[in-house]
């Protein structure tokens, strides 16, 4: 159940204007401790906007923020890494933090990558880059974590691992996630909450009442609705071993 002290953000019909133009407009939610809020929408629809706003990083905002504690932890959707260096798992969790050895191993034994301490940072693969970017930004226990296509360069096998570390991240460490994702289908069994943007919110709810939305398949086409149709069918009940289907 949902409290005002379980509240880490809160966004009232929030928006940010640039040269003239609207880059999102009137967008309300929150995000609780141990909840994921999905943000989801084309290109040029206000996730990474919205996400800015939720962190502060945007000042100038329509409607207001109101923001519950200062624990934060970021993982932007793009990083500007000169990989010609020759810089190592361990020397990249501390290049901005001050760390001590315990802290870092525990964040890298979180997010399963311990064993790529030593090594370079360019000769990982994109998964594994993704998990030493989570274990850095959860190093110093957030208790809001706002993740920005956490799994870009990433295969689909890789995606449903990497989003069900981040639903364990937010079970372990009691954290609220705001997430940005470019497929609900890939989301479903780790988000709480979706919010689907076009500028402004076109819907809200869980997976599935956003997936039934007509705004979303407007958006994202029929196909993707009935992707996550099948999606239900599969996980709201169990086949016995006498052939009978059980309700979850």
């Amino acid at each position: 159940m949902s409290s005002d002290q379980n509240i880490l953000v809160k966004l009232n019909k929030a928006g940010f204007n640039l040269n003239d133009k609207w880059l999102v407009k009137g967008v309300s939610l929150q995000v609780e401790k141990g909840k994921i809020v999905t943000l989801i929408g084309p290109n040029g629809s206000g996730k990474s906007t919205t996400a800015k706003i939720a962190l502060g990083i945007y000042k100038k905002i329509d409607g207001s923020v109101e923001k519950y504690t200062n624990k934060v932890g970021y993982v932007p959707q793009k990083i500007s890494i000169d990989w010609t260096l020759p810089l190592r798992v361990n020397d990249f969790m501390v290049l901005t933090e001050s760390l001590d050895k315990e802290t870092i191993d525990e964040a890298l034994s979180l997010t399963g990558v311990t064993h790529l301490k030593d090594k370079n940072l360019g000769d990982l693969s994109g998964g594994e880059f993704q998990r030493v970017l989570l274990a850095r930004a959860i190093s110093k226990k957030p208790e809001l974590l706002v993740l920005d296509e956490p799994v870009q360069g990433v295969d689909f096998t890789g995606e449903i691992a990497l989003y069900e570390l981040i639903k364990k991240i937010s079970d372990e460490l009691n954290c609220g996630i705001l997430l940005i994702s470019h497929d609900l289908h890939t989301v479903m069994s780790a988000t709480d909450h979706v919010v689907c943007l076009n500028g402004h919110v076109c819907c809200s709810g869980s997976p599935m009442d956003v997936a039934k939305n007509n705004e979303y398949k407007a958006l994202f086409g029929e196909q993707a609705s009935q992707i996550l149709s099948r999606y239900e069918h599969r996980h709201d009940h169990v086949h016995t071993s006498e052939g009978e289907i059980k309700k979850n």
